[in-house]
């Protein structure tokens, strides 16, 4: 980061964070938002939870089930968005082998400290 808090980065060089053995990430975050690149592989469960953030959820490939608190299960395929506004519990399910691109706003605490030990089981 540049004094100025411009970042550049390639997630190409990004080194891989392994969160267990169906579910990778990366990510970048400024003052105000995250954006993160998870390969998540088919059969992998990402358990209910909630946060205060806002997720925008693009899938660049695959597809991820997500069950909503509210009851609902939205399918989201391959050059698909899904928004899901703070506090809504949700967990997910990968169907096939899938990447995809999250932002969130602010960025997750959890994530940058390494206490998000949901994803890591």
């Amino acid at each position: 980061m540049t004094p100025d808090g411009v970042k550049h980065a390639s997630f190409a060089q990004m080194p891989v964070e392994k969160l267990n053995p169906l579910l990778d990430r990366q990510f970048v975050y400024g003052e105000q938002g995250m954006l993160a690149r998870l390969i998540l592989r088919k059969g992998c469960v990402v358990p209910e939870h909630s946060h205060a953030n806002e997720q925008i959820t693009y899938v660049v490939e695959g597809t991820l089930r997500f069950y909503l608190g509210d009851g609902r299960i939205i399918d989201v395929r391959s050059g698909e968005v899904l928004v899901i506004p703070p506090h809504l519990s949700h967990k997910v399910d990968a169907l096939e082998d899938t990447i995809d691109l999250d932002v969130f706003t602010p960025p997750r605490a959890d994530w940058i400290s390494g206490s998000d030990a949901y994803l890591r089981k």
